[in-house]
């Protein structure tokens, strides 16, 4: 018999099982990174809807509309003055920029805290297509402001207000699709890694919006729009909910481990399944744990796999119970700090670096990028770290830490030249964006899954949108004191970020 060629050999190396979690890995990672990919345009875009103009172009608002008005066939919408986009070419633009931010982030926010709740009760894939489908809607809405010479202020904030409310579909059902597809092993690391897909959104976002932001920045919100429509197709056609929808679960091999979940630990036995013991109930802790090398041989049938299901008998949790598990009030709080800082460098970054470095709007915000390939680092480096120490609280702590400091030596080394400032975007957006990441992710989860639940699996999309939902208040409130402050100096910015990293750092000493 002819000897396999090397590519159906690494193929046949891995089971079925395997493959369905490498897929449903990769899938929902680009899912949500279509999310993160259609927010960013709005930060990079600033730069360009206001423009520091010369005294010596300033005009007249009346002989300046007939100029316009005889160039609009060539090039450019009318309206469109030096300081750039009417209603944000006014001296107060960086409150109605910080308008923008906080009606996408306080419609979120509130949207959060429903849209876990809404998302137990109906199937996910249905659920995530229909916000992904209103995202690309909404994302597209704004910049055909630009086409349709739109400058009436409350058109852009209702689209940012339409757009915070949908996409609040997608935390949620990722992260209970991820969940339910991967257990407690490993999983800092697994969802550190699978969590970089924001800073990968944010990354592609940023390159494609700046792509367009000079010479036409609609397309900057109307290409992430169809973007993430198009995922919102792929996400109907393939999106599998939950390893017993393909008859797909693993025998676990005999072991004890000790886990982390939220503010206690405690032990897992895990022994290995036998003919007799498929027709018992099992433990909840053992129904969808990472396995790599074992086969998947446990019935469609056997009451292993449907404990906790909805479907099967289990009501959802309610929200006043969500937030009796332990860890759950900590976290949130601990969150709500730790995105206001994250959300902040998001939104303000890139004009941010456009003042200081005076850069123009595209290099700026191929600049700001690299705050997101640090976040990437950051966001693997605490998933692996809380799994060795096996205390996710802890890990957040001693990064949330180091991050303070970071935020004062980048206020100040930025302004001593470009070399400087990398280096310093690196460094803070792992040390930012690694307590976010982790919260998040591995913490949800484990949150979600935790013992006193007693298998109700359906408790991980409510437990998750609690999490997000207060962090999201703090993302709210983070780029609106930015747009609040920053008349005042980027100095104060960065004093009120580091404040919030000690806030998030006191109200985790709890559950450290």
């Amino acid at each position: 018999m002819a000897q396999l060629p090397p590519g159906i050999r690494f193929i046949t190396s891995f089971s079925r099982d395997q493959w369905y979690r490498a897929f449903i890995f990769s899938l929902t990672f680009f899912l949500y990174a279509s999310f993160h990919l259609s927010r960013k345009p709005i930060s990079i875009v600033k730069g360009e809807l206001h423009k520091h103009c010369a005294a010596s172009h300033e005009v007249e608002v009346n002989s300046y509309k007939e100029y316009a008005a005889q160039i609009q066939p060539v090039k450019k919408p009318s309206n469109v003055s030096q300081c750039g986009w009417e209603p944000f070419d006014k001296n107060n633009y960086k409150q109605l920029l910080g308008a923008l931010d906080y009606s996408f982030l306080c419609a979120y926010a509130v949207g959060m805290y429903l849209s876990g709740i809404i998302g137990e009760r109906l199937p996910i894939r249905y659920y995530l297509t229909v916000g992904m489908l209103a995202s690309g809607l909404f994302t597209a809405m704004f910049g055909l402001g630009y086409f349709y010479n739109i400058h009436n202020l409350w058109f852009y904030i209702m689209a940012q207000i339409a757009n915070g409310l949908v996409q609040t579909t997608g935390w949620p059902s990722v992260v209970t699709c991820i969940g339910n597809w991967f257990g407690k092993g490993r999983r800092g690391l697994i969802m550190g890694i699978w969590n970089s897909h924001t800073s990968v959104g944010n990354i592609l976002g940023s390159l494609i919006a700046a792509y367009w932001v000079s010479t036409c920045w609609g397309l900057s919100f109307v290409m992430p729009g169809v973007i993430i429509a198009v995922m919102g197709i792929v996400c109907f056609l393939f999106l599998i909910e939950h390893p017993k929808d393909v008859s797909c679960s693993c025998t676990p091999s005999s072991s004890s481990k000790t886990f982390l979940n939220g503010a206690s630990r405690f032990k897992v036995q895990m022994p290995t399944l036998n003919a007799k013991e498929t027709s018992k109930p099992q433990d909840p802790e053992m129904q969808h744990l990472l396995i790599d090398s074992e086969n998947c041989s446990v019935s469609l049938n056997s009451s292993t796999v449907v404990t906790g299901e909805g479907k099967h008998g289990t009501s959802a949790i309610s929200f006043l119970g969500a937030l009796r598990i332990p860890g759950v009030i900590e976290f949130s709080l601990c969150l709500l700090f730790a995105k206001l800082v994250s959300y902040t460098f998001l939104f303000w970054l890139p004009l941010y670096i456009t003042n200081v470095e005076h850069l123009d709007a595209k290099r700026a915000g191929d600049l700001s990028t690299l705050f997101d390939v640090g976040g990437i680092f950051g966001g693997i480096l605490a998933g692996l770290i809380s799994d060795r120490l096996e205390k996710r609280a802890s890990t957040c702590g001693m990064m949330l830490l180091l991050a303070a400091p970071t935020l004062y030596m980048f206020s100040a080394v930025s302004k001593m030249g470009l070399e400087a400032t990398v280096v310093m975007l690196l460094i803070s957006g792992a040390l930012v964006n690694g307590p976010y990441a982790l919260i998040t992710t591995a913490v949800s989860a484990d949150l979600g899954t935790h013992k006193s639940l007693k298998g109700n699996a359906r408790a991980l999309s409510t437990v998750t949108a609690i999490i997000d939902g207060t962090g999201s208040v703090g993302a709210a409130l983070g780029p609106l004191l930015a747009g609040l402050i920053s008349p005042s100096g980027w100095n104060n910015v960065f004093y009120m970020l580091m404040v919030a990293d000690a806030c998030a750092l006191l109200v985790s000493l709890k559950i450290l």
